[in-house]
């Protein structure tokens, strides 16, 4: 294909399906956990991290991605402090990230083109540090949800029971956090800050509303997550769109068709059983008369 011809279409391509392979599992596992705005709020802090880095003359990627981390570790933090209100601490996570991005970005005046790119997400934005570093990030996160799969299914459904069980829920919870943070940090390049959170959720949201089991929602959120970015690569490349919102938009189609498909099938099912049950009435009604 002429879309493989060019070397940076490479590169988002195999960041695209290393972050695809990541991103929708951590979106089941949040969208349970009732964490779904965590990945929006760790984008924000994330750009915070590249501002950070721009006005510092650090490496812009590398300080997003320990920001991120820190965020996750903030958020945590403060959910523990706020166990009633579990909106709170991503809402003062999210708001501190965003004012300072903002702060940081108006001391550096040529950083609006850069931005952009964070923004809404760049095909060429994928460079070769940060390819390895989703590479890292994949890698990592693959062996945490198999090495814990256990401990993490007690813990997303019920924190006291898994205590009780023997988890160490403070020490996973922080582990799990972390890992969030690296993969919103790792997505970024690809889909943007504004967009993150729909490659971790529209894929999860689709497993769980048609899957019957967790583990089948694991695996359709990941087929779901590498069809969607696969396709908005290559329809941003063709049609010179932002490949972010590109994505966003293929995994909302998906999920939307996802779920009318599940309603018909389910209205037809009805009807059938509606049917069956007049048929079998009917039958029975015939046997009386005919006994008489």
């Amino acid at each position: 294909m002429a879309v493989f011809e060019y070397e940076f279409m490479q590169r988002a391509f195999w960041a695209g399906g290393l972050i695809g392979m990541i991103a929708p599992i951590l979106g089941v596992y949040l969208m349970l956990r009732r964490q779904v705005l965590m990945a929006d709020t760790l984008s924000h802090v994330s750009l915070a991290g590249v501002a950070l880095g721009s006005v510092m003359n650090l490496n812009p990627v590398l300080c997003g991605f320990a920001v991120a981390m820190i965020g996750a570790l903030l958020v945590e933090q403060l959910r523990r402090s706020y166990r009633t209100y579990s909106e709170v601490p991503v809402a003062i996570i999210m708001t501190s990230g965003l004012a300072l991005a903002v702060v940081l970005m108006s001391l550096k005046t040529n950083l609006s083109k850069t931005f952009s790119s964070y923004l809404f997400g760049s095909i060429v934005a994928v460079s070769n540090t940060q390819l390895w570093m989703m590479a890292a990030v994949c890698l990592i996160g693959l062996i945490f949800f198999i090495c814990l799969r256990r401990q993490l299914y007690n813990l997303t459904f019920d924190e006291e029971t898994a205590s009780i069980g023997g988890v160490r829920v403070k020490g996973l919870s922080f582990a799990f956090a972390i890992l969030t943070g690296m993969t919103v940090a790792s997505a970024m390049p690809i889909v943007g800050v504004l967009l993150v959170s729909a490659l971790i959720v529209l894929p999860a949201a689709l497993a769980l509303r048609i899957s019957r089991s967790f583990a089948t929602a694991i695996v359709i959120a990941v087929i779901t997550g590498l069809a969607g970015i696969f396709s908005g690569l290559t329809a941003s490349y063709q049609w010179n769109t932002p490949p972010g919102g590109t994505i966003a938009l293929i995994l909302l189609f998906f999920l939307l068709t996802g779920i009318s498909a599940q309603k018909l099938i389910s209205l037809y099912n009805r009807k059938r059983h509606r049917a069956a049950q007049q048929n079998q009435t009917a039958t029975l009604y015939i046997h009386s008369k005919g006994n008489t």
